[in-house]
């Protein structure tokens, strides 16, 4: 399965931010243990650096942050037809738009992310952090 995790978890991990944390660290284990094809996208990782840096306050640190983030996760190109598609389809918020339409391009099975509102016109089926986990605990039984 083919999973994109949308930048709020990532951050929600990273950050230690709660009540999320726990469940955006089960992911990131998830990847760590190559559970799934855990995928996020170059343009989300802009945002994350951005987000890191600030709450860690040191750009080296940060950069360390993205390192161990990039062996843990694949990074999806966001193309110029992703951008132009986002600004034709029916989600408000552009940025969920173009990781919509990115997710799908790559056959992206499930977004995970805290913010599936965005995403119900998405082609791409978006889930909970805790949905997904579940899944796929029933999956192993």
């Amino acid at each position: 399965m083919k999973i994109l995790v949308d930048t709020n978890i990532i951050v929600d991990a990273l950050t230690g931010r709660k009540p999320f944390k726990e469940t955006a660290e089960q992911i990131f284990m998830l990847a760590a243990n190559q559970v799934e094809d855990m995928y996020i996208t170059a343009s989300s990782a802009t945002d994350i650096y951005y987000l890191i840096r600030k709450h860690l306050k040191s750009t080296e640190k940060a950069k360390e942050a993205m390192k161990k983030l990039y062996s843990l996760f694949h990074i999806l190109d966001v193309t110029a037809i992703d951008c132009r598609e986002a600004l034709l389809i029916d989600i408000k918020d552009y940025e969920d738009a173009v990781i919509s339409c990115c997710a799908n391009h790559n056959k992206i099975d499930y977004i995970v992310t805290r913010n599936i509102k965005d995403y119900t016109q998405s082609k791409v089926e978006a889930i909970l952090p805790d949905k997904f986990i579940s899944m796929l605990s029933q999956n192993d039984e």
